[in-house]
């Protein structure tokens, strides 16, 4: 169904069930009795805007048809009942000075509901002052009893519509047909209409004082109605120039706001309760020197004074908490809007949020400092991140270039011909590490074959790892005795290693036409010879790792490749699984069993590794260099 069409036939609906009812339970008409369906008619209008004001005079128009009221002053009755509640609806939409947020009627703060309670108290006495006169137009007999018919209307429409006016505003955050006017394009007379909205105030007191002293007057009874119709309907035909937001409903005062309201409300429907008893009248009636009407009319006087009482003072206290406490924490709210993931705060933005209770001496001060002193804090932490992040990004660069320094210091490719085969492979833990391998021919016969690990991982390691492998290019020039080799890196490492970093290093010359591979070690692993189909490790002298003492002698050993030779760093052997197991020499062993010391076979022993470990990080660098000799070997 269109919305528009919702807008008129929920109010119709309303209006008919809650007119109908009244009356054929009650049977009152002129005024008589309780008649809450008039406080419908600016309340529909306040929430359905003009389709709801249709709606609801259309429905009572047939109601007062119904009521036995002639058509004249059906008439009469109704197009003063479209303008209250076009009255209402636009009052609403008034761009009020302290009015911040206009939206759909929402009690959600002491302004709102003061305005509420204008819009009820206006629209009561002028429905109340324009039927009163109807009354005496088309039944002049009633004149004696004008001024009660009157007092009876404004009782009737204000304490319903405060009513009705609460209840529809509760339920219309729950449905999705409440009107919400469109911003006009029309020239803003903003000031033309306040002027107007004073004039007609002004108007009704002035008149009802007139109407005390004159009430006999039927030519000034008449210009009054016509003055104030005109009033009526000028400012109830004005433009809506402002822009409605749709804010939502959860907020703090929004809350407190309708326990207050539920509480006052609770004031009123026991004040309708006490004077729709007819035992209670009756029995007043007989006490009192008043007839029915004057004693129902007492009652409701009584407990609105009641009312009155309580909720004067009530509003003044909210109003001081939403000024003191409300209005300063939701203006803190407004902080989110500043902040963004991963960049500073908008501090000059936010001064005009919490700045003004910066000098308030209660908790509201503190917590406008704190703010302050967070953000400030906040700041130069975001700031101090991102020179840690430029830093990192800084640092993860260089590493890069250090990665591709240490894997150019590798060699590019195997060495493989008729008569033997070496080739390595190194996987650091981190992006560089200690770890290193190398074999390049050393003159037309012999070729080294070098494996070292420096101590601690990184950059330092990495560092060592490279001084080393330039240090041995060098000395391999001049002498191809690998323990005499080790014993001048030695010294050269000792002079200078204020960090006591070390090293171990397995150096070979491997003799490519004899397939004798000659070597010494420094604290380096136990290398694994292939022998025909048996694995087995190499049994010699270990050494001492390289940079912490100066002068030793290396011992030097020789072995014949046989079918090849494996040297491994101890990040091999070393890595863990996730029970804390180390992968050990013997599984070292046991996977190289009926197995060929190639390529193919070592990135079967990292991945072997890897499903050892089932997840668990890296502990160190590992690396792997493979001798084979092929000499004498049948094809």
């Amino acid at each position: 169904m269109d919305n528009r069409i919702k807008q008129i036939t929920v109010p119709f609906l309303v209006m008919m069930i809650v007119n109908l009812d009244t009356y054929f339970i009650f049977g009152n008409n002129f005024a008589q009795g309780l008649s809450p369906h008039e406080g419908l008619v600016p309340i529909m209008g306040l929430l359905f805007g003009p389709y709801g004001a249709i709606g609801v005079v259309i429905g009572n128009t047939i109601c007062d048809l119904i009521r036995g009221y002639t058509p004249q002053m059906t008439f009469a009755s109704e197009i003063i009942s479209l303008g209250v509640a076009l009255l209402a609806y636009k009052l609403w939409y008034h761009d009020f000075k302290y009015k911040k947020n206009i939206s759909q009627p929402k009690l959600n703060n002491t302004f709102n509901v003061i305005l509420f309670l204008g819009i009820v108290l206006l629209t009561s006495v002028l429905y109340s002052m324009f039927h009163k006169k109807i009354m005496y137009f088309f039944y002049p007999e009633t004149i004696s009893i004008n001024l009660l018919m009157g007092l009876r209307f404004f009782i009737n429409f204000l304490n319903s519509s405060f009513i009705f006016g609460i209840i529809g505003i509760w339920v219309s955050k729950y449905i999705g047909f409440i009107h919400l006017p469109k911003k006009s394009n029309k020239k803003n007379h903003e000031k033309a209409y306040w002027i107007l909205l004073i004039i007609l105030v002004i108007s009704l007191v002035v008149i009802a004082i007139a109407d005390y002293y004159f009430s006999s007057n039927p030519l000034l009874w008449v210009i009054e109605s016509i003055f104030l119709a005109i009033l009526l309907f000028v400012y109830a035909l004005k433009p809506i120039v402002v822009e409605v937001n749709d804010l939502s409903s959860h907020f703090s005062p929004e809350k407190i706001m309708n326990i207050f309201l539920l509480e006052t409300l609770a004031i009123v429907l026991l004040g309708i309760i006490i004077s729709s008893d007819r035992t209670l009248v009756n029995a007043m009636t007989s006490l009192l020197p008043l007839n029915d009407v004057e004693v129902t009319i007492s009652i409701f006087i009584l407990m609105d004074l009641i009312l009155i009482i309580f909720f004067i003072p009530s509003l003044f206290v909210l109003r001081y908490v939403e000024k003191k406490v409300v209005n300063p924490i939701v203006s803190f709210s407004a902080i989110e809007q500043f902040i963004k993931k991963g960049d500073k705060i908008e501090s000059d933005g936010l001064i005009d949020v919490y700045s003004r209770y910066l000098e308030d001496e209660t908790e509201i001060g503190n917590l406008a400092r704190s703010y302050t002193n967070l953000i400030d804090y906040a700041n130069e932490y975001i700031e101090d991140i991102k020179s840690i992040e430029s830093e990192k990004k800084r640092i993860e660069t260089e590493l890069e270039i250090a990665e591709r320094i240490q894997q150019a210091n590798l060699p590019e490719k195997s060495i493989e011909n008729r008569t033997y085969y070496v080739n390595g492979f190194s996987k650091p833990a981190k992006e560089v590490g200690g770890d290193f391998y190398d074999y390049y021919p050393i003159d037309d016969e012999n070729v080294a074959v070098i494996i070292g690990d420096a101590s601690g991982k990184g950059v330092p390691a990495a560092i060592v790892a490279i001084i080393t492998q330039s240090i041995i290019k060098q000395l391999f020039k001049t002498e191809k005795d690998p323990s005499k080799i080790l014993f001048s890196l030695n010294n050269q490492l000792c002079e200078n290693n204020p960090e006591l970093m070390f090293i171990t290093l397995w150096i070979g010359v491997y003799n490519k036409n004899t397939g004798v591979l000659t070597y010494s070690n420094a604290g380096h692993e136990r290398p694994l010879i292939s022998k025909n189909g048996n694995i087995e490790f190499l049994e010699m002298d270990s050494g001492i790792v390289l940079g912490v003492m100066e002068d030793f002698d290396f011992k030097k050993g020789s072995i014949d490749v046989f079918d090849g030779v494996l040297l491994y760093t101890d990040g091999i052997t070393d890595e863990k699984n996730i029970n804390d197991e180390f992968y050990g020499s013997k599984r070292l062993m046991e996977f190289f069993k009926d197995k060929k010391f190639d390529e193919k076979t070592i990135k079967e022993l990292i991945n072997d590794i890897e499903i050892f470990m089932d997840g668990e990080d890296k502990f160190d660098d590992m690396t792997v260099l493979v001798v084979n000799n092929y000499i004498n070997k049948k094809e």
